[in-house]
């Protein structure tokens, strides 16, 4: 029977098991380490603290201009007048279509930060507009088609009754401009608009899913 002692492993087998098991820990730890570098930069890319007022970068876009013309309209009024002289012995009338064009405007001078609100939990950023501003008729008598009905008609009653249909040409265009669909289209140009101008620089500045809700005065 032998009775040696009993020789323990070699040395470079428990060696070798640790470094396996370095190995096998390697992969964790460069996941772990990525992981957290992507938490972080997501952290500082979407964190609104850092990018600033978003207010006041939209104040910017509207400093940048006063009126903004947002919607214009082909108007086309149809009016007729008469010219009765002589003690009504020679009468006459003049039927005229007078194109017109009329523009919708904002003032955004009157926009200031009493008229934007913020909400951080949508990202959305709510704008109060004035009412729209509708021009004066611009007509373009140069277009315009008459019709003429009289036996004799004096240069006096001609100038008379162009005189007269041109000032009703206006006040009709004036009427047609404020017509609630026109007055909508020009509503909705507006909002179109705004929310374009706004929504640039919001996203410029960070704010990448900013959204804009514009409203009117009542």
């Amino acid at each position: 029977m032998d009775d040696s002692p009993v020789t323990p492993p070699p040395a470079p087998i428990v060696k070798r098991e640790a470094s396996l098991a370095r190995a096998s820990l390697l992969p964790w730890a460069l996941f772990l380490v990525a992981l957290a570098a992507a938490v972080f930069f997501a952290w500082k890319w979407w964190q609104p603290e850092d990018i600033g007022d978003p207010l006041a970068t939209s104040l910017v876009a509207f400093e940048k201009q006063n009126k903004l013309t947002v919607f214009s309209a082909e108007l086309a009024p149809v009016v007729s007048s008469n010219d009765s002289r002589m003690f009504g012995l020679v009468n006459s009338k003049q039927v005229a279509v007078i194109p017109a064009r009329v523009e919708y405007t904002i003032d955004l001078a009157k926009v200031g930060r009493d008229r934007l609100s913020w909400s951080m939990e949508t990202q959305t950023l709510g704008v109060r507009l004035p009412p729209l501003t509708v021009s004066r008729p611009n007509l373009d008598e140069a277009r315009a088609q008459y019709l003429r009905d009289g036996i004799w008609i004096t240069r006096d009653a001609q100038d008379k009754l162009t005189r007269d249909n041109t000032r009703l040409a206006e006040a009709q265009a004036v009427k047609q401009a404020a017509n609630p669909v026109l007055m909508n289209l020009a509503r909705q140009a507006a909002k179109d608009a705004i929310s374009q101008n706004v929504a640039i620089p919001l996203q410029v500045a960070g704010y990448r899913k900013a959204k804009v809700v514009v409203t009117f005065d009542p």
